[in-house]
């Protein structure tokens, strides 16, 4: 089956405008504008057949194609990266079977988590899509509830059924617990991390959906799936000793170096 890797990457951020462009530094000091680690994170997937970013600005495309990305441009009325990725892929000509959004916002996404989904969504002919979920330790579920209870919307959880099929996704915790948890402590919250794999029919499906309202309650794409009866399947991947995090707010840029540190990524 032919994949496709797209890194949907706009430059208006809600909340943290211009992001793709901020460099971080890594473990040898060298600063990445995130992109471009992004870019290196997609390029290191094992059996991708191709890695693109879209974009509808300017700066970014020149960004990328500076370090050697190719690049689709694509319309500004891209709401979400699912969008972005499903004209991305019609402009390069609809021809793959698999297209993975890899964000342009996650640039610690380890490579066995998108070759995980791609084994899963192909074996599983259920599953409209695949997204993967790492079970928080007591230290990434203390940075979630640090980030609510300072008023910021961080990373995104997600419950599933007993067959791993999603029940839902939200920026809020869930599920609800009050125990408390030390730093590397289990804890029964999944991290859900912003990768998704897609079949090629169910991408051109979703333009054809109207944004329902829990996708705009919460504004996350893949509840649009959800909200039209089709399943998504969670799979749970393992860290590794990998510290993982996305960068939504610019509080998050020395969280994220910091791992980069930690996770030897120059």
């Amino acid at each position: 089956m032919k994949t496709l890797i797209v890194i949907p990457a706009r430059y208006a951020s809600i909340r943290y405008p211009g992001k793709l462009l901020v460099d971080l530094a890594g473990s040898g000091g060298v600063a990445k504008t995130v992109i471009q680690r992004s870019w290196e994170a997609a390029k290191s997937v094992r059996g991708i057949d191709r890695v693109v970013v879209a974009t509808d600005d300017a700066r970014i495309r020149d960004t990328a194609e500076g370090f050697g990305a190719e690049v689709v441009m694509t319309s500004s009325t891209c709401v979400n990266g699912t969008e972005r990725c499903a004209e991305a892929h019609a402009a390069l000509g609809d021809g793959y079977d698999v297209v993975i959004n890899l964000q342009g916002d996650a640039p610690l996404t380890p490579h066995w988590f998108v070759e995980a989904l791609v084994d899963d969504l192909i074996s599983d002919d259920g599953a409209a899509m695949a997204t993967p979920v790492l079970q928080c330790d007591g230290r990434s579920l203390n940075g979630f509830m640090d980030d609510r209870k300072a008023g910021r919307v961080g990373g995104t959880t997600a419950v599933f059924d007993a067959a791993k099929y999603a029940l839902y996704f939200s920026k809020e915790v869930v599920p609800y617990t009050t125990a408390s948890f030390a730093d590397n402590d289990p804890t029964p919250v999944y991290h859900h991390v912003g990768v998704y794999a897609y079949r090629a029919s169910a991408l051109r499906n979703y333009l054809t959906w109207p944004e329902g309202p829990l996708e705009r309650l919460e504004g996350l794409e893949q509840l649009r799936f959800l909200e039209n009866g089709h399943r998504i399947k969670c799979v749970k991947v393992q860290s590794r000793g990998h510290q993982f995090w996305e960068l939504n707010n610019p509080s998050d840029v020395g969280r994220v170096e910091t791992m980069l540190r930690e996770n030897q990524m120059e």
